[in-house]
């Protein structure tokens, strides 16, 4: 009797295991294709599903621009003794008379009435005796003088003045980040720009594609792309007295998932970054599971150019968007290398349909082989 029932017995087991194994699912790296699809919005789902050719990678070519304003690259060079507040000035005034309006009961040729501590005020201004309030910062001590002679000319004959900077550092700047030197620098006669600056203080210890300079001044920011500085003269602005100048690695990332060579958030490496040079930078697809005909690029586009990817005008905010790729197709690899990655995309490469059905075999395989060993086991228990 036990040899009859054996076989119907590894049978049942064999359908037991083969049971188990279809209720639990296999390992993957994420979901399939169909299941992507099963989330457009053409399904009742939320997101636009959208295969990527020429017109939607025009369309998507939307990268940020960096650059200065007017305000900026209209600004002049400004002098290396250019005055700023806070300066003290010391002010002195020979007057050819016998009683002069700044002396005391001085005669002709005597000594100038000095003015030792003249301080600029934070609005930048000064206060001379019978020449009233004169405006300081942002002009020379030569171009001061002669403004106060000017005004006291008309008072007393032939006045002749002098200016000199007491106290004050002058017009200086404040370079931080990813520079050589970290630091305060002197607005000089060599340093009066922008790229002259940075190469006084060591250059960028950064890639240069990747570098980012911001420069603050007062309430405004404008920020460029270290490479541009050289490419585009407009950009090597003149600096002001007070500016803060910042250099810093680009922190644009975007984050590769599913059968790619590695599985991670991965820095931009250029200031732009094309479907193809992403799928480099993570180890290409893998070649025993990738399926290239299912490459999607998760992105939170703006309405303005959802509107125009999908020919429509009526979507507001911020869209789901996904982007396939098909690098199988007669110009996909071409379609890849034209469509722009952007910030924070996610870049995910579904399995190869055969991809699963190898793990279903192997599974099957290893849990036929468990059975047959738990069978072999009973028997020899069994005695028979």
């Amino acid at each position: 009797m036990k040899k009859s029932h054996s076989p119907w017995v590894r049978l049942i087991a064999l359908l037991a295991a083969v049971s188990v194994l279809a209720s639990c699912g296999l390992p993957r790296s994420g979901p399939n294709k169909r299941e992507i699809y099963a989330g457009s919005v053409q399904r009742e789902g939320d997101a636009f599903i959208v295969a990527v050719n020429d017109r939607v990678t025009r369309a998507t070519a939307v990268v940020p621009a960096l650059g200065f304003s007017e305000d900026f690259k209209r600004a002049g060079v400004v002098g290396s003794d250019t005055i700023r507040p806070g300066d003290t000035l010391g002010i002195s005034v020979w007057e050819n008379v016998d009683d002069p309006l700044l002396g005391s009961g001085g005669t002709t040729g005597g000594g100038p009435a000095i003015l030792e501590e003249v301080q600029v005020d934070g609005s930048g201004f000064i206060f001379i005796p019978y020449a009233g309030r004169i405006k300081a910062s942002g002009n020379t001590p030569e171009r001061v003088r002669r403004i106060i002679t000017t005004k006291l000319e008309n008072q007393t004959p032939d006045p002749q003045v002098q200016v000199r900077r007491v106290a004050g550092d002058g017009s200086t700047v404040s370079l931080v980040g990813s520079i050589g030197g970290q630091g305060v620098y002197a607005i000089e006669r060599p340093t009066r720009t922008l790229s002259a600056m940075l190469a006084r203080a060591g250059g960028i210890t950064i890639e240069p594609e990747i570098a980012q300079v911001t420069v603050l001044r007062g309430q405004k920011t404008g920020k460029i792309w270290f490479q541009d500085l050289y490419k585009n003269p407009q950009l090597d602005i003149a600096l002001r007295g007070g500016d803060r100048i910042l250099i810093e690695e680009d922190t644009r990332a975007f984050t590769a998932l599913g059968a790619t060579g590695a599985q991670a958030r991965v820095p931009f490496e250029t200031q732009t970054l094309s479907a193809v040079e992403a799928i480099a930078q993570v180890g290409g697809l893998t070649p025993t599971s990738a399926d290239p005909t299912g490459v999607f690029i998760f992105r939170n586009e703006a309405a303005e150019v959802a509107n125009q990817v999908l020919g429509r005008t009526d979507l507001i905010g911020a869209q789901r968007m996904v982007y396939v790729l098909n690098l199988t197709e007669p110009n996909g690899m071409f379609t890849a290398r034209d469509f722009v990655v952007r910030d924070q995309d996610t870049l995910y490469v579904t399995e190869a349909p055969w991809t699963q059905w190898d793990k279903t075999i192997a599974s099957l395989t290893g849990s036929l082989g468990t059975v047959s060993s738990l069978s072999s086991l009973a028997s020899s228990l069994s005695g028979e």
